[in-house]
């Protein structure tokens, strides 16, 4: 039976909007934990909520400020759990609901807020409606709820369109009737098993604001809408051409993404937001084709956050970083948005492999690349985007450095898109090997047993026990970095940098009372003096003008410098 957390009494309380222009979330530091792979209490080799819970503390002396969790609810795991087949139900491999709601409020006395995955595009084929709709057959009103249409061809044996799927092959499969002939066809922008919800009727929305009541009263404090940018399509759903395929951030609008529709139902979600206490959010995951496009979703009225991926597909290089930056401010600015920054998720290359390979080659790489030269550029990386206004997302395992595993065997390789030819890369699994927590155990503190996807035993040196207390580490230096944000005033807050004059290669920001100076070049390069330096990403020269290659450093800006 399913459990189901009671409702908080009075949670709805029609409170008055909070002011845009402030809230916790404009500065935040919010930290992915993907559950799978971060802790597994129960030592079956999959991570859950009660190892979640048991590696909070760790979150805490980081010094984020949210955790956001991957999806964790009841699903078939075609797609790691973003096929969901109850919305409010806890799948049995990561706990019970019970454990989600003792999780949460053991966060929220650490000082932690906690965002949840939202799957509003699709739902498993293993949802009851879905289910309904199959059963209903052709023209019943379950199937409304879903996109299913009649094939092209005299048999309609062709896909209604030409939409491809994000995960490779055609954005529609066939149907067999009760009489075992073949019938209409369904829409799934991802895997076969992840039926694209229909927007366009009510009963939709309304069992999605019910969604957000439940996990509100439950106590989240807010959502990251998975594929935001999805939910509506195209009147008529027209073809596409051009050999049907799909480009995440794609230059022309596609009929299945970005549609003008889909920001009437964030204003209304909102609108439900705002009217519980303690300032709730939403983060849009919106592939749009500009920064621009991207700040609709972000708007007074609609979500408080959209992630940059603007920004998280630059390569390594000053003037490339530097444009992408200015955009993305210019751009939040107008709607009185906060930026977002974002390096690294879990759909993506781990940003100290991407950088360990030639600028260019992508945001999921295959090839392992120059380990040291990667993770001195992802050091510096991170500093730059947490000296920068507004928000920014980590990624389980990046305070440690970790690097994609790029040689997982096939065997035991679990993306879908791996399965499905022309599709996203398929190696995505590359970055959700489970985290190392000690040097020793057979899944280095894991779990009590192995892990669902094998760590290499590199990962021993690499692991928070193995990492803490050295000051040369990567972890402590995320740890030091997060503190000096804290207690910075020159960093988080605002909406602009002041750039000053450098080098080549060179980025120098300033902020008040702070200056920031990134080198992208493979060699050292000599800079004012702005100030006492704060923290730097890596050794620094004795002669503090001297900026080594593919370092970054902070500064404490003096007054009397600040005309420099």
């Amino acid at each position: 039976m399913t459990q189901h957390i009671a409702a908080t009494a009075g949670g709805a309380s029609g409170r008055r909007a909070p002011d845009p222009s402030s809230g916790w979330w404009r500065d935040a530091v919010i930290y992915q934990v993907y559950p799978r792979s971060f802790a597994d209490a129960n030592g079956d080799g999959m991570g859950d909520l009660a190892g979640v819970r048991g590696r909070l503390p760790h979150l805490r002396d980081l010094g984020v400020d949210a955790v956001w969790l991957s999806p964790f609810y009841a699903s078939p795991q075609a797609d790691a759990g973003y096929d969901v087949a109850d919305y409010r139900a806890v799948d049995p491999m990561f706990g019970t609901l019970d454990d989600a709601r003792v999780l949460i409020g053991d966060a929220h006395a650490l000082g932690l807020r906690v965002i949840v995955d939202l799957v509003p595009n699709h739902s498993s084929s293993d949802h009851p409606w879905f289910q309904q709709a199959l059963r209903d057959g052709p023209g019943s009103a379950a199937r409304t709820r879903y996109h299913f249409r009649p094939g092209k061809g005299p048999g309609g044996e062709l896909p209604p369109n030409d939409w491809p799927s994000v995960f490779g092959g055609p954005a529609w499969t066939r149907t067999t009737d009760s009489d075992g002939t073949p019938g209409d066809w369904y829409l799934h922008l991802f895997a076969p098993e992840q039926p694209d919800f229909n927007w366009d009727h009510p009963e939709v929305a309304e069992e999605f604001r019910s969604i957000l009541r439940f996990w509100l009263d439950a106590g989240v404090d807010g959502f990251r809408v998975d594929v935001a940018h999805g939910l509506v399509k195209a009147p008529g759903m027209p073809d596409i051409g051009e050999g049907g395929t799909v480009r995440l951030l794609a230059d022309d609008l596609l009929p299945f993404f970005d549609q003008d529709g889909v920001h009437e139902i964030y204003r209304d979600w909102r609108v439900l937001l705002d009217s519980y206490a303690g300032e709730r959010i939403a983060v849009a995951e919106a592939w749009t084709s500009t920064v621009a496009r991207t700040a609709n979703y972000v708007r007074p009225d609609e979500l408080h956050q959209a992630f940059n991926f603007q920004y998280l597909s630059a390569p390594w290089r000053a003037g490339e970083l530097r444009e992408v930056i200015d955009l993305s401010l210019a751009a939040m600015r107008p709607v009185g948005a906060p930026t977002t920054w974002v390096l690294s998720n879990h759909d993506v290359t781990r940003h100290a492999t991407r950088f360990a390979n030639p600028p260019g080659a992508g945001i999921q790489t295959r090839q392992a690349g120059d380990r040291a030269l990667g993770l001195r550029r992802a050091r510096a990386a991170t500093l730059l985007m947490l000296a920068l206004p507004g928000s920014a997302y980590l990624y389980q395992g990046e305070e440690l450095g970790l690097p994609d595993v790029t040689d997982l065997p096939d065997e035991v390789r679990q993306d879908p898109s791996f399965f499905r030819a022309a599709g996203q890369d398929g190696f995505r699994d590359g970055c959700r090997v489970p985290v190392p927590w000690t040097r020793d155990g057979g899944s280095y503190g894991f779990g009590a047993g192995g892990s669902w996807l094998p760590q290499p035993g590199s990962w021993a040196e690499l692991s928070v026990e193995a990492q803490t207390g050295d000051p040369g580490s990567t972890l402590e230096m995320y740890r030091s970095a997060l503190a000096v944000r804290k207690e910075h005033p020159g960093l988080g807050a605002g909406d602009r940098v002041e750039w000053l004059e450098a080098p080549d290669g060179v980025l120098v920001f300033r902020r008040p009372g702070f200056v920031c100076a990134v080198n992208t070049t493979d060699s050292p390069v000599r800079l004012a003096a702005y100030g006492s330096v704060l923290l730097a990403s890596g050794p620094t020269a004795a002669d503090r003008t001297v900026l080594p290659a593919d370092t970054t450093v902070w500064w404490s800006a003096h007054p009397v410098e600040s005309g420099q």
